[in-house]
């Protein structure tokens, strides 16, 4: 299941990009902290998580901005707990440390200065960068029309926007229901 851990902005920019990932008709289990819990509170996700998901459960979280900081911290308690973290893609989560935590960790950044400043504090697993930038609250909104470079490896990069990214990672992680019966 898809933890999505939205920053301080209006509801509908979370919808907006729930409705650019293609997920309200797909065969995708996601669940949005509701907007009464700071982004960055992760303790309060990690308690609104224990009442809504088994801990048996894996969970794959998707962070945007300040809530990267709770979609860290939340993965690490569910972690702790005994649950299992499948990974965690940080969209535009500068200044946020990510080394932390025994799981995949997948940076998406809104232009190649947040994406090479980010790495100071962690390069992720694969990395993502809008090239031509967009806003911060762009990326969030359209993923679809954020094209730009997914770092696979070193000397490996793939042009294409960063739902993609995200898709593909979230697919190769099999968290879709479409995917879960092929395995």
């Amino acid at each position: 299941m898809i933890i999505i851990c939205p920053g301080f902005h209006p509801p509908q920019a979370t919808a907006e990009f729930i409705t650019a990932m293609g997920w309200q008709t797909s065969n995708t289990d996601f669940l949005i902290i509701p907007p009464k819990i700071l982004p960055y509170d992760f303790r309060a996700i990690a308690q609104w998580l224990w009442q809504q998901v088994s801990l048996q459960t894996p969970l794959f979280f998707l962070g945007f901005s300040a809530g990267v900081v709770g979609a860290l911290g939340a993965a690490i308690a569910w972690q702790q707990r005994g649950g299992i973290v499948k990974g965690l893609i940080a969209i535009d989560g500068w200044g946020v440390p990510t080394p932390l935590g025994g799981f995949p960790i997948y940076r998406v950044s809104h232009d190649a200065f947040t994406h090479y400043t980010s790495q100071l504090l962690g390069k992720g697993k694969e990395n993502f960068y809008c090239s031509p930038p967009v806003s911060h609250l762009a990326l969030w909104q359209r993923p679809d029309l954020a094209w730009g470079w997914w770092e696979i490896k070193l000397g490996c990069q793939v042009r294409c926007s960063a739902a993609t990214m995200i898709k593909e990672i979230l697919n190769c992680h099999r968290i879709t229901k479409e995917n879960k019966k092929e395995t």
